[in-house]
């Protein structure tokens, strides 16, 4: 499993070091920044993958919340949250949350776009 991020971003990176700690084979992290490979890996452009957080998967691209439900489930002591958050309801408002964070947050980092 490929994990696409922007480690130009303090918020983004700091989490997902969090997660990289955890040391779970087969999961690879993946900086977008410049990062041409990337966008063809997931045929998104930069503004796409610099936009939400995208998880690559027996080849199918997960994008926003869905990446990170994939994420927590591959991770033991955060397999919890995966539990939680995708429970309908919760999975709805997890989404509204995940949706306006993920807007700021892009327009904090658009300046990384060409």
């Amino acid at each position: 499993m490929k994990v696409f991020f922007n480690n130009s971003c303090k918020i983004c990176r700091a989490e997902i070091n969090i997660y990289k700690k955890e040391s779970v084979e087969n999961l690879n992290w993946v900086d977008i920044t410049n990062n041409k490979n990337a966008e063809i890996e997931t045929k998104k452009s930069d503004k796409q993958l610099l936009r939400r957080l995208h998880v690559e998967e027996n080849g199918k691209i997960y994008v926003g919340i869905d990446a990170f439900l994939l994420i927590w489930k591959k991770i033991p002591k955060y397999r919890f949250l995966y539990k939680f958050f995708k429970l309908p309801i919760i999975y709805q408002l997890f989404y509204l949350g995940y949706e306006i964070v993920a807007f700021f947050l892009y327009l904090k980092n658009r300046h990384q776009l060409n």
